[in-house]
């Protein structure tokens, strides 16, 4: 798409014209993705704000240069990446040791059968301790989860918006994800939740009031704790919204393990 050039070559465009030509699921969430300045009468300076849905789009709307490719293309956001590794614990597994689902070009090996539904735990901890993460997420749902029900994945950081993870997750009638409560988990959760739909759900105590004192992390900078909190208010998360301006601070998904 020219736009998309443009607007990486810092080329101002007619911003109004270029969301009418984007997917339906960026154009809803266009505010998050891109930042505009006007210059003149119909163009606007475009900065891009989150790097894996620009990424994404530009994946998606690309000129294929195969059959296979477009092949590729027409089936949801998959993009480059040759290979990706997941950790799972699954109903099935033998030991405490967790599973491996290898996901490269158009194929998956995957050597368990999922459960309805799937935790994405972003630290490497709590995915560690999963049966409290499932035990924190039952609480906050008001229903009772555990492996029978709930396969549990670790998202790695911005792993999880690699397209053919998202790709993969889309299999799973529910996806839960337990992300740290900041300006990183929130854009995390907003590309899962683009891609998604109404299947992503993101994993937070129906009250926040008890867990006020547990916000110990000072934002990076004053712009992080502005798109936190604009972030929390485009999702529809109110309450978070309102511990972070109660607070000032950010809460990291560690601290739930020493609840």
């Amino acid at each position: 798409m020219n736009y998309l050039r443009k607007i990486l070559s810092g080329q101002p465009i007619n911003y109004e014209a270029f969301l009418k030509k984007l997917p339906e699921h960026f154009r809803r969430r266009h505010r998050d993705i891109f930042a505009t300045e006007k210059v003149r009468a119909d163009r606007w300076l475009v900065t891009v704000l989150d790097e894996s849905a620009f990424a994404l789009l530009q994946n998606e709307t690309a000129v294929p240069v195969s059959r296979a490719d477009a092949a590729r293309k027409g089936n949801s956001h998959r993009h480059g990446t040759d290979v990706s590794f997941l950790l799972a614990y699954h109903q099935g597994l033998a030991s405490g040791r967790p599973d491996v689902v290898v996901i490269g070009g158009d194929s998956v090996d995957q050597g368990f059968q999922r459960a309805p539904c799937v935790l994405v735990v972003e630290n490497e901890r709590n995915f560690y301790c999963y049966h409290q993460m499932l035990s924190f997420t039952s609480q906050a749902l008001g229903r009772p989860l555990d492996l029978a029900a709930c396969d549990v994945v670790l998202g790695a950081g911005n792993r999880v918006n690699q397209a053919a993870v998202l790709e993969w997750l889309g299999g799973y009638s529910e996806v839960l994800c337990a992300f740290d409560y900041d300006a990183g988990g929130l854009q995390m959760f907003a590309t899962v939740a683009a891609a998604l739909g109404p299947a992503a759900g993101f994993v937070q105590p129906a009250d926040w009031q008890p867990w006020l004192t547990s916000f110990h992390k000072s934002p990076d900078s004053t712009e992080r704790f502005t798109k936190a909190l604009s972030l929390a208010e485009d999702l529809g998360f109110v309450d978070l919204a309102g511990a972070f301006r109660t607070t000032g601070k950010f809460m990291e998904q560690e601290v739930i393990l020493d609840e």
